[in-house]
């Protein structure tokens, strides 16, 4: 059974800590999309002022919707175009502190105004991305990207 934790200590031992219950939760567990479903659920928990997280999967070149915690989300997402698609193409992690200025972005939830993607990148090709999308400017730090690619990392043991 899973229980909210209130989460103590610096960025990077919160981090730490729910890679770790990343670990625990998916553990044994090999079926992708319950893995990305529990996933999503945990961050959805631990991370504060954000209204959207979840994935999109790489299928017949675009990304499609995958699983989420938030609103109705955009299904389909070509390669290159918006912060997923561009993540996609760049193969690396993106992080827009405004995206109304980001070229190309896709407004799938006009409240969001920063977002931060995370390919998902697994035998040197990308299976899909981490978005998260926040309606604060600037809401994802360095340091915050530093513990997201670790809790990808983490994922990607498990899909």
């Amino acid at each position: 059974m899973f229980s909210k934790l209130n989460y103590t200590g610096t960025i990077t031992e919160q981090y730490q800590l729910v890679s770790k219950q990343l670990d625990a939760l998916l553990d044994g567990e090999k079926d992708m999309i319950a893995n990305l479903s529990n996933a999503s659920a945990l961050l959805n928990q631990f991370l504060d002022q954000i209204n959207w997280v979840g994935f999109y999967l790489m299928k017949d070149g675009e990304l499609v919707l995958g699983p989420f915690q938030g609103l109705p989300a955009c299904v389909r997402i070509p390669v290159g175009r918006g912060v997923c698609g561009s993540a996609v193409e760049q193969q690396r992690t993106l992080v827009v502190d405004d995206v109304h200025a980001f070229p190309g972005h896709i407004a799938c939830d006009a409240a969001s105004k920063s977002e931060i993607v995370i390919p998902l990148i697994k035998n040197n090709e990308v299976i899909g991305v981490l978005d998260i999308d926040s309606p604060i400017v600037s809401r994802f730090t360095a340091e915050e990207q530093t513990g997201l690619e670790l809790f990808v990392h983490m994922l990607l043991r498990h899909i």
